[in-house]
């Protein structure tokens, strides 16, 4: 039972957090109009939606590697990019709505991180492994959001300032921090203490997506270069394959 109220609480959890940001983006666009103006051309607006787009790739990556099929993946991850949070959560819901009873009682987020089973149950075919792409993917990102925060620190001063807090930039934020909720998800299920957990999520919160980059590089190397992707996914005690053959495919 106790399996089970984690993915009832989970799925109510991300179903309050899309609704939160719809709620957001519709004030948003009722007393500020549509966001497409000049407050897009600042420099802390800019920085902000960088970091907001590379938790989106994050998110798109593991979205890509979800989905069997490429038109699905594309639509999605068009949706991402153009709804956050929203898609996020939405998805996130969605994964956990197609468990069955038998696989929210044993391991819910299990189920919702790695890919559904083949149809026919087979083992899928090794292919080249993906690790060595990813880390360093999320390296560079990792970099390149570090020396956006640097050089728009540098060029225009200190970010918390009131002048700064314009609705459209209040709206990009929360959205940030609601992918954040779903980062923060995946940190308290891989950690095996509270202690860890806690400190991922404050540097989560405090320096976003460079914390992301960071985490995800981090756990890419605790995998062999040979090792699916995939495993990066779960917990390090449960990564022996034998636990996955017939669970999840290859990332992509």
């Amino acid at each position: 039972m106790a399996k089970i109220s984690v993915a009832t609480g989970l799925r109510t959890l991300f179903t309050v957090v899309g609704l939160l940001m719809l709620a957001t983006l519709l004030y948003t666009l009722f007393t500020d109009g549509l966001p497409f103006h000049k407050e897009l051309l600042k420099p802390w607006m800019g920085a902000t939606l960088i970091d907001f787009y590379i938790n989106v790739v994050a998110l798109g990556i593991w979205v890509a590697y979800k989905e069997s099929n490429f038109i699905s993946s594309i639509l999605w991850i068009v949706l991402l990019v153009f709804l956050g949070s929203i898609t996020t959560s939405a998805y996130i819901v969605v994964q956990f709505l197609k468990l069955s009873s038998q696989e929210s009682s044993q391991d819910p987020i299990q189920y919702v991180l790695l890919r559904h089973p083949n149809k026919n149950d087979t083992i899928p075919q090794r292919k080249h492994s993906s690790v060595m792409t990813l880390r360093i993917l999320f390296s560079i990102l990792g970099v390149v959001m570090l020396g956006t925060l640097v050089y728009t620190f540098v060029t225009d001063g200190s970010p918390f300032r009131v002048e700064l807090l314009t609705p459209l930039l209040v709206a990009t934020l929360v959205d940030f921090y609601l992918n954040v909720v779903a980062l923060a998800v995946w940190v308290v299920y891989k950690e095996s203490s509270w202690i860890s957990a806690i400190f991922w999520i404050i540097l989560l919160i405090c320096f976003g997506s460079i914390t992301t980059c960071f985490y995800i590089a981090w756990q890419l190397f605790q995998i062999s270069a040979q090792d699916p992707a995939y495993l990066v996914l779960v917990q390090h005690g449960d990564r022996a394959e034998n636990k996955y053959m017939g669970i999840s495919g290859e990332a992509t």
